[in-house]
C-alpha cells in the first residue's frame, strides 16, 4: 500500500486527527479546522489532517479510513501521547479545558443520545448479522466523532480494519438496506468484543444532535453550555450546517480573526 502524505504541523506530545478530505469544497470544514488549530495551540497539540484517501473509497469509505491512524502517524514518523479522532463538523470552544488531561488513558467517548432510532436499529441489525448473540447496553453507546485513543489501541484498530475487509459486502448491504450507520454501531460491538477499557466523557465534548435538545438558535445558547459542538443531526429543511457552523465560529472567535484575544 503507497502511503500519501498529509499535512502537519509541528510535533508535539498530544495529537488531533481530522478527516478533511474536500475541505477546499467545504468551507464549513475549514471553520472546524480553525478552531482546532487553536486548541492545539493552547494545549500544546498538534493538528493531523488527512486530505486525500488512503484507499479508494469503492474499496472503504472515507469514515472507516481513519482507523488507518496508527499507520498513518508511524509513516509520518510522529511519535504523541494519545490522540483526539474528531468529525470536521465540530467546532471547539476557544475555551474548552484540555480533555487530554481527563482520559485515565482509556479510550474515551461520548454518549451519543441523538436519535435512539436509528441507534437501536442499526445495534438490533448488526446484532443479527455481524455479532450474532453479542449485545451492549444502548446507554454505554458512544459517538463515533470524539475519539480519544493511545498506543494501547493500535491493535484494536487492527481488528476494526480487519472485520472491515472481511465482511465489507456485508456491511455495505446492511447500510444501504436498512440506513444504519458504517463503522459507529460497528465500533461500539468491537469496543465490548475486544474488552477495551471505555470511558465515556460528559455531553459538553460532543455535542451532537443540538436541534432534539433546543440549545441551538439564534440566542446562540449552544456556544455557552458546553465545550465541542458538533452539526449533525439538523435536519435539512432547517437552516444548514454550513451556516451554523460560520455563524458560531465568527460568534466565538470573531475577536481573535480579528488579532483581539478574549
Amino acid at each position: 500500500m503507497m502511503w500519501k502524505d498529509v499535512f502537519v504541523m509541528s510535533v508535539k506530545k498530544n495529537i488531533v486527527f481530522m478527516i478533511a478530505v474536500d475541505a477546499e469544497n467545504k468551507k464549513e470544514y475549514q471553520y472546524s479546522i480553525d478552531s482546532w488549530k487553536h486548541f492545539c495551540e493552547k494545549n500544546n497539540a498538534e493538528l493531523f489532517l488527512l486530505n486525500e484517501p488512503i484507499l479508494d473509497q469503492s474499496e472503504m469509505h472515507i469514515i472507516f479510513q481513519r482507523y488507518y491512524l496508527f499507520d498513518m502517524l508511524k509513516h509520518n514518523d510522529i511519535d504523541y501521547d494519545q490522540i483526539l479522532m474528531v468529525d470536521a463538523d465540530t467546532i471547539v470552544h476557544p475555551n474548552c479545558p484540555n480533555f487530554f488531561n481527563m482520559t485515565d488513558n482509556k479510550y474515551c467517548m461520548v454518549h451519543d443520545d441523538g436519535s435512539y432510532d436509528w441507534i437501536l436499529r442499526g445495534m438490533e441489525h448488526y446484532k443479527k448479522h455481524l455479532f450474532y448473540d453479542e449485545w451492549f447496553d444502548f446507554w454505554e453507546y458512544g459517538n463515533g466523532g470524539f475519539q480519544i485513543v493511545n498506543k494501547t489501541h493500535e491493535n484494536f484498530f487492527k481488528e476494526m480494519i480487519n472485520l472491515h475487509f472481511q465482511n465489507k459486502e456485508l456491511i455495505y448491504n446492511l447500510v444501504d438496506q436498512f440506513g444504519i450507520g458504517r463503522d459507529q454501531t460497528i465500533l461500539n460491538f468491537m469496543l465490548r468484543r475486544h474488552n477495551v477499557d471505555v470511558k465515556l466523557l460528559p455531553y459538553e465534548f460532543n455535542m451532537t444532535c443540538m436541534p432534539k435538545k433546543e440549545i441551538i438558535g439564534e440566542d446562540m445558547l449552544h456556544t455557552k453550555v458546553g465545550h465541542v459542538m458538533h452539526f449533525n443531526g439538523i435536519p435539512e429543511k432547517e437552516t444548514s450546517v454550513p451556516f451554523w457552523m460560520e455563524k458560531t465560529y465568527k460568534y466565538l472567535y470573531g475577536d481573535l480573526i480579528n488579532g483581539i484575544e478574549k
